[in-house]
């Protein structure tokens, strides 16, 4: 190949511009991370707006972490029985027929959903990884197992902890709502990937390598001991993910709750879950539309969208204090619930796990379609509620 002087001169200016760029990147995260804690320093003061960070950090740790883990724990321990006496796989039966018309995908895809609904959306990379299970998918239909995956993720952690609140019927309309939202995620996924690499309509041979899998000849314990390794093993897998959501939890809903909480100058005193009022000033700029898509009559409550986009188990952070300033109610809670289960968390989980399986340059095209069908899903949950509400 024969490299012309126009090459080089090429070569040496995008260098060129891609030193500029690395040069001027600390210099614009400096100009941003000034900015917003300046901001926050000049209408709090330095002292009380580090000492509600802390404070803030420690009250969510000692009240919703720990309170979450028992969760996450308990309900590791049930996945851990229902997967250990077949359940799960009568589940996945009895909800293949409903795959193909529906997400346009093979029946075994039923077993994503009931996973991931069990325990959190990088779970389906478990399953997409193993040959067996994905012989089954065109490559276009392997790769939007991430999407539909994550509209299910932590699903059971967050219909609890919203049933705990006292709500039983609206976080099953919002299920609802996320299911709608799982469709239209997958179907646009399966449609993007489709419009640029039509070469994926093919069955896959197995994108990873197959697992082997041998299955002990052994006779399996009695029932008792069977129940009992299956509880300690699903609660250890729970004390693990309730250890997950840690740092989403501290970091994410700390400087939510700082942006969007308001609270009187006269009594900012460096207290736990005090702030500025940034964001819901912000939006009340634009309420209506919120409250039309929504149902939202109180700005604060977009904390839990924003929130669920970087970590679910942060966004549940949010709602106890929703329900001790009493703007929490039964839409609310629908709506919460399907944005949660359906986002949960994608925009810090769908970049690693499209990597893992090799779609690196589809992310953008997932995130997309995630970020769409989260927006339908919280719509559809409203208008499903208020549609309950007049019968």
């Amino acid at each position: 190949m024969k490299i012309t002087s126009d090459t080089v001169q090429t070569t040496k200016q995008a260098k060129k511009a891609n030193s500029k760029a690395k040069a001027a990147e600390p210099l614009i995260f400096l100009v941003i991370f000034i900015a917003i804690f300046g901001y926050l320093a000049s209408h709090m003061g330095m002292s009380n707006m580090m000492n509600t960070l802390m404070q803030t950090a420690y009250h969510l740790l000692l009240e919703t972490v720990f309170f979450l883990m028992g969760i996450t724990v308990l309900m590791g321990a049930l996945a851990g029985l229902l997967t250990e006496f077949g359940v799960v796989q009568l589940l996945e039966k009895l909800l293949r027929p409903l795959m193909k018309p529906l997400f346009n995908l093979p029946g075994a895809a039923a077993l994503g959903a009931v996973v991931t609904f069990l325990s959190d959306n990088p779970a389906i990379i478990s399953l997409s990884k193993n040959g067996k299970f994905a012989k089954y998918f065109k490559t276009y239909q392997l790769v939007s197992l991430t999407n539909f995956g994550t509209a299910f993720g932590m699903g059971l952690v967050v219909v609890v902890f919203m049933m705990s609140q006292g709500y039983v019927g609206a976080p099953l309309i919002g299920v609802f709502g996320a299911a709608c939202g799982c469709l239209i995620s997958t179907r646009l996924m399966q449609r993007f990937t489709l419009k640029s690499h039509p070469e994926y309509d093919v069955y896959t041979e197995t994108i990873a390598q197959e697992e082997s899998e041998t299955e002990a000849e052994d006779e399996k314990p009695g029932i008792f001991m069977r129940c009992l390794n299956a509880m300690l093993t699903g609660g250890k897998n729970g004390v693990d993910l309730g250890m997950a959501i840690i740092p989403g939890v501290l970091i994410i809903s700390t400087m939510v709750m700082i942006l969007t909480f308001n609270t009187p100058a006269d009594q900012l005193d460096g207290s736990a879950y005090q702030g500025v009022g940034l964001l819901p000033m912000l939006a009340d700029k634009i309420n209506f539309v919120f409250d039309w898509l929504f149902g939202f009559t109180n700005s604060e409550l977009l904390a839990f969208p924003m929130t669920a986009l970087g970590a679910v188990g942060a966004a549940l952070g949010l709602v106890p204090t929703f329900a001790q300033q009493g703007i929490l109610d039964g839409n609310a809670v629908a709506v919460c619930t399907a944005i949660g289960m359906c986002w949960s968390g994608y925009l810090s989980t769908h970049a690693a796990m499209l990597d893992t399986m090799g779609f690196r340059h589809l992310i953008s095209k997932a995130i997309g379609a995630h970020t769409i069908a989260g927006l339908c899903a919280g719509i559809i949950a409203h208008w499903t509620y208020v549609l309950f509400s007049l019968l």
